[in-house]
C-alpha cells in the first residue's frame, strides 16, 4: 500500500504499546536428518556470509574485519590468518561495526563486494555502503556509494542487509535509529526504511517516492524498526525481510514498493520499559507482516534455500534467532509461510547468520568473541 495516498495521513499519530500471543510453531523431531560440522572458528562477532564463485567464502567480523576462507583441493575450508586489507575505516561499539557483504553478479569478471557498516562517530553516525575490488587480500578502488542521511547520536538499530533485486539493483535496510521511532513514518529521513539504489549508487527513476515533495529518493519502503534479514527470490520478483521487534513483535514480511510496514503505528510488541507503544495491531495503510514472533527470538540473517542436499527443505526461508539459539525454518507455499520448525537448538548458541551455500548445505555464524562458521550436512 502506498504512503502517498494513506500514510501520510498516520505519519504523525502518538502511540502507546500492546502484546500479542506467540505464533504457532513446532520444534524439531528427535532423529534430526542433519550433521553439523565446524568449518571456522576464532572469529570475533561473525556477521554475515558471501560465497565467491571459485568456493572461497567470506566473512565479516563486527568491531571492522574481512576474512577469506580458502577452499583446498580436497574441498575443506581454511580460515587465513591476515585480515583483508584495505578495508574502510568502521565506527564499532556495541551495535555498530562491519555489517553485510554482498558479492556482485558479475564478480567473475569484475572483483566487486558491496560492504555495508556503521561509518562516523558515537555523536554522528549513519549507514554507509561501499563498493569495492576484491584484489587477492586487498580492497582496491573503495568507493562509497551510499549514506544513510541525517547522521543519528545513537550506536543502535543500523539494519545493514543488503540483497539484490532482479533487475540488477540494490536494496538495503536501514534501523530507526532507536532514538526517534516516528522517524520511520518521515519520507525526509532514511531511518527505519528500505532502500534502493544502483549498484553504482545512482537513483532508480521507478522508485515509489522519486518527485515526491520532502522525500528522500532512495526509500523503497517504510515503517521498518529494525531490518536484519534480507532475500530475494531469483526470477520470483519476491523480497522478503524481517525485523526487530521491541519487547515482541518481531516480522517476516513480504516488501512492495511504496508499502508502509506500520512501526510504530503498529506492531506486536511492547517497549523494554513495559510502556504500551500503541494500541493498534492493524490500521487502514499498513502491510500487515506474513509471519510475527511474541515473544521475541530476535531475528538475524536470512536465507531462501533451493539446494538438492534437503529436498524437505526447498522453498523454506530460514531465519537465524540470537535470543532463541536457534534457525526457524518457515516452509513458503505461494508465498505464504507454513508451520514453522525450531532447528539447531542443540548447539546452544546465538547464530547470527544462515546462509544457504552453493553445495545445497546450509551455513551458520554463531554471535560471540570466539565465533564459527558451521556447516550443515545431511546426516
Amino acid at each position: 500500500m502506498q504512503v502517498r495516498s494513506s500514510g501520510a495521513r498516520i505519519a504523525w499519530l502518538l502511540w502507546a504499546g500492546l502484546l500479542a500471543a506467540p505464533a504457532p510453531s513446532q520444534a524439531a523431531a528427535p532423529g534430526v536428518p542433519y550433521r553439523i560440522e565446524t568449518v571456522a572458528e576464532g572469529l570475533v562477532h561473525p556477521w554475515a556470509l558471501a560465497a565467491l564463485p571459485d568456493g572461497r567464502l567470506l566473512v565479516t567480523e563486527r568491531p571492522g574485519r574481512l576474512r577469506i576462507l580458502d577452499r583446498t583441493p580436497e574441498g575443506r575450508h581454511v580460515l587465513r590468518a591476515e585480515a583483508v586489507a584495505g578495508l574502510p575505516p568502521v565506527y564499532a561499539s556495541g551495535q555498530a561495526g562491519l555489517f553485510d557483504v554482498l558479492v556482485d553478479p558479475g564478480f567473475a569478471q569484475n572483483g566487486w563486494l558491496y560492504l555495508s557498516f556503521a561509518h562516523g562517530t558515537a555523536s554522528a553516525n549513519h549507514l554507509r555502503v561501499v563498493r569495492a575490488r576484491l584484489d587477492g587480500a586487498r580492497l582496491r578502488e573503495v568507493t562509497p556509494i551510499f549514506t544513510t542521511r541525517p547522521a543519528k547520536a545513537h550506536g543502535q538499530h543500523f539494519g545493514g542487509r543488503m540483497a539484490l533485486l532482479d533487475d540488477g539493483t540494490l536494496v538495503i535496510g536501514m534501523g530507526d535509529g532507536n532514538l526517534e521511532r516516528t522517524d520511520a513514518q518521515r519520507l525526509h529521513t532514511h531511518l527505519g526504511k528500505i532502500l534502493r539504489i544502483g549498484r553504482d549508487g545512482s537513483v532508480p527513476a521507478d522508485n515509489p517516492f522519486v518527485g515526491h515533495a520532502g522525500a528522500l529518493p532512495e526509500i523503497y519502503s517504510l515503517g521498518h524498526r529494525n531490518p536484519q534479514g534480507m532475500v530475494s527470490l531469483p526470477g520470483r520478483n519476491r523480497l522478503y525481510a524481517h525485523e526487530h521487534g521491541s519487547k515482541g513483535g518481531d516480522e517476516l514480511n513480504r516488501i512492495a514498493r511504496g508499502a508502509n510496514y506500520g512501526w510504530p503505528i503498529t506492531t506486536g510488541g511492547i517497549d523494554y520499559t513495559g510502556a504500551r507503544i500503541t494500541p493498534y495491531r492493524s490500521y487502514p495503510g499498513i502491510t500487515p507482516p506474513l509471519a510475527e514472533w511474541t515473544p521475541s527470538i530476535a531475528p538475524a540473517g536470512m536465507a531462501h534455500y533451493d539446494g538438492t542436499l534437503f529436498p524437505a527443505w526447498r522453498g523454506s526461508i530460514f531465519v537465524a534467532a540470537l535470543k532463541e539459539k536457534s534457525v526457524r525454518r518457515v516452509p513458503m507455499e505461494d508465498g505464504r509461510p507454513g508451520t514453522q520448525e525450531i532447528l539447531f537448538t542443540e548447539l546452544g548458541e546465538r547464530l547470527r547468520d544462515v546462509r544457504a551455500g552453493p553445495d545445497g548445505a546450509l551455513y551458520l555464524l554463531t554471535d560471540s568473541q570466539s565465533g564459527r562458521v558451521l556447516r550443515v550436512l545431511p546426516r
